[in-house]
């Protein structure tokens, strides 16, 4: 068993436990869950390489990165360095990260909020709305193309954003469909976490232009994001190369800076 499906099943034993004491119908009462939301789409739009900043403290792949920064100075620091969304993990026990993360990311900045997590089931999707997550990530390599289908079309009747995450080719022929907004390339094999920005360019040329594109995991480098925004990526989901800092958001500021040169 490799370390995604063995997440796929933590995360079933979870949503089953959480369900027994707080329903859909509760998350629906929740405050923000009738907040407008943001479109991350537009941020990336209107900016010139469509940075989606990430906050997360540790992952399989490199245990701990950052213990020490909270999410609110992270999130003001984000937004001040010119990001146009950010990142949240959700996930606690594979990434250290919970809602309270996501709610509080929401409350310190006006940045569009991605819940980063692996969604599997609907109730998901509705913890999401109800944390204020402007936008969701579903990852095709853990679900079935019927049910990613499911899951964005909720996610869309909520007035979420989706981003599909696809690791190959076949995923983008399956699992791309209309109520999918942002087509983010992971360059991360999720079943061994190694990573290679050779998977960006492959995939470029089979993502339809119906669909903003980005590039995901392992991007440290100006000149990467130089390159692919060259050959048509729109944006670029960074986390690990801001977070591994002790001050993540001035580390996002002279990054983002140093692409304007």
């Amino acid at each position: 068993m490799n370390i995604l499906e063995k997440i796929v099943i933590d995360k079933k034993n979870e949503i089953f436990l959480k369900k027994k004491f707080i329903s859909i119908k509760d998350l629906e009462r929740f405050k923000l869950f009738n907040l407008q939301t943001t479109s991350l789409k537009d941020n990336i739009n209107n900016s010139d390489f469509g940075i989606i900043a990430e906050f997360k403290r540790r992952s399989p792949s490199k245990s701990i990165i950052n213990q020490n920064s909270n999410v609110q100075d992270v999130a003001m620091g984000y937004m001040n360095a010119g990001a146009s969304g950010m990142s949240t993990l959700t996930d606690q026990k594979y990434f250290g990260g919970s809602l309270e993360d996501l709610l509080l990311a929401k409350s310190s900045c006006n940045l569009p909020i991605l819940r980063k997590d692996f969604i599997i089931d609907e109730y998901q999707i509705y913890e999401a709305k109800a944390y204020g997550a402007d936008i969701v990530l579903l990852i095709a390599a853990i679900l079935s193309a019927d049910k990613l289908k499911y899951l964005a079309k909720k996610a869309k009747e909520l007035r979420l954003e989706v981003l599909l995450e696809v690791h190959n080719i076949d995923e983008i022929n399956l699992y791309s469909n209309d109520s999918v907004d942002i087509i983010g390339v992971n360059n991360r094999d999720l079943k061994t976490f190694k990573t290679s920005m050779d998977i960006s360019k492959k995939l470029l040329p089979h993502i339809s232009n119906d669909y903003m594109k980005i590039s995901e995991s392992g991007i440290s480098k100006i000149s990467s994001i130089k390159e692919l925004k060259d050959i048509g990526y729109d944006g670029f989901l960074i986390g690990e190369n801001f977070m591994k800092n002790e001050n993540p958001g001035k580390m996002a500021n002279n990054f983002i800076n140093s692409l304007k040169i």
